[in-house]
C-alpha cells in the first residue's frame, strides 16, 4: 500500500480564505432568486471573496431567431443551480443571497438572449438530475458532464468543455495519473453523484485485476470538506473538474494539479425529450458569435475550455 505524509497544517489558512463562500452556503442552505429576463445579479466589476464579479451579461439583448424556437407561451423557467464549489463553480457572495459562478453567467446570458425570466433555486449537485424528470426544475446547471449513460435519461445543450482531472499534495509521489491502477491502495476524494464517482466505482476492478489493493472512494457533497480531507491527510488525491482543480490549487499552498484525465462536454441539463433544447442551443451559438461567450470564459479564467459551437446531447468522446 502506498502512503503519503500528512499535509502540513499551514495549508488550512489560505484555504479558509478562499472557501468563505462555501462556508456561507452551508449556513444559508437553499434559496431562490428571481431575475427579470435572466438579468445578472453580479456587481459591475472587481472581485468579492475571491469570486470575480465583473458584469459580462447585462448588455446581452434578446435574439429573436433563437427566442422563436421556444415552445409557445414559454416566458419563464425554473433553473436549478448546483452550489457549493469554488470558482468557476457557483457560490454565494458575501450577502449570502447572490449566486455567482460561470454556470450562473451562462444561464443568465442565455435567458436574456431568449427573453426568459429565470427563477433560480440552489440545489445540491446530486439532487438536480433526478428532479428534472419530476418536473421540479425545467433546467439544471452545475458543470454536468455529457456522458453516454446520462444521455439515456437526460438531454443536454453544451456550452463548455471541461472534464476530469486530479490534484494532490506537493509531498505526494504522484506526478501524473494516466491509468487508475496508479491509485491502487490510495484514498481518493471526489464529489458525490458526479461522473468522477461513477468512473472510479466502475473501474475499481482494475486494482484487483492487477493483483493490487483497491483504492477507496471517499465522496463529499461539499467542496470544503473534500479539500480539508486532502489537506489533513485523510485522502491522498482528489478527482474533480479540470477547471475547478486548477483554481483550487492556485489558491492553496502545498497542493499541485496533476493532469487532465478525460475531457467531457458540459451542458445545460433537461428532462429527456425536452422541447427547450433547440432554443438553448441557438442562444449559446449566438453568444459565441457576438463575443459574450468569450467574455464569460475570460472572466472565469477558462478560455482553454471553449467550444466552437453548441450541440444537443453529443456522444461522449473517448
Amino acid at each position: 500500500m502506498r502512503t503519503f505524509p500528512r499535509a502540513r497544517r499551514p495549508f488550512l489558512l489560505p484555504f479558509a480564505l478562499i472557501t468563505s463562500a462555501t462556508l456561507l452556503l452551508t449556513a444559508c442552505g437553499s434559496g431562490a432568486d428571481d431575475t427579470a429576463a435572466g438579468g445578472t445579479a453580479q456587481a459591475a466589476a472587481g472581485t468579492e471573496d475571491g469570486i470575480p464579479t465583473t458584469d459580462v451579461v447585462s448588455a446581452v439583448g434578446k435574439n429573436a431567431a433563437a427566442a422563436k424556437l421556444l415552445p409557445a407561451g414559454t416566458d419563464s423557467l425554473t433553473l436549478a443551480v448546483s452550489v457549493g464549489g469554488s470558482p468557476p463553480g457557483t457560490g454565494y457572495l458575501a450577502d449570502g443571497k447572490t449566486l455567482a459562478g460561470q454556470d450562473v453567467d451562462f444561464a443568465d446570458a442565455v435567458a436574456k438572449a431568449l427573453g426568459l425570466r429565470l427563477k433560480r433555486e440552489a440545489a445540491s449537485f446530486e439532487a438536480i438530475l433526478p428532479a428534472l424528470d419530476s418536473g421540479k426544475y425545467d433546467v439544471g446547471v452545475g458543470n454536468f458532464g455529457v456522458t453516454d449513460e446520462r444521455r439515456e435519461t437526460i438531454d443536454f445543450v453544451t456550452y463548455i468543455n471541461d472534464g476530469q482531472g486530479f490534484a494532490t499534495r506537493e509531498d505526494s509521489k504522484l506526478d501524473k495519473v494516466t491509468d487508475l491502477t496508479q491509485l491502487c491502495g490510495l484514498n481518493v476524494a471526489t464529489g458525490a453523484g458526479t461522473t468522477f464517482e461513477a468512473t472510479l466505482e466502475k473501474q475499481k476492478h482494475v486494482c484487483s485485476d492487477a493483483g493490487e489493493k483497491a483504492y477507496q472512494v471517499q465522496t463529499y457533497s461539499e467542496q470544503g470538506a473534500l479539500w480539508s480531507s486532502l489537506q489533513q491527510g485523510r485522502s491522498d488525491v482528489v478527482m474533480s473538474t479540470i477547471n475547478g482543480l486548477r483554481y483550487a490549487v492556485a489558491q492553496q499552498e502545498g497542493l499541485k494539479f496533476l493532469n487532465e484525465f478525460h475531457r467531457l462536454d458540459v451542458g445545460f441539463a433537461f428532462d429527456k425529450g425536452t422541447k427547450l433544447a433547440p432554443a438553448f442551443q441557438a442562444a449559446v451559438n449566438a453568444l459565441i458569435e457576438d463575443g459574450t461567450y468569450k467574455k464569460i470564459l475570460k472572466k472565469w479564467g477558462t478560455t482553454g475550455s471553449a467550444i466552437e459551437k453548441s450541440e444537443i446531447s453529443p456522444p461522449e468522446k473517448p
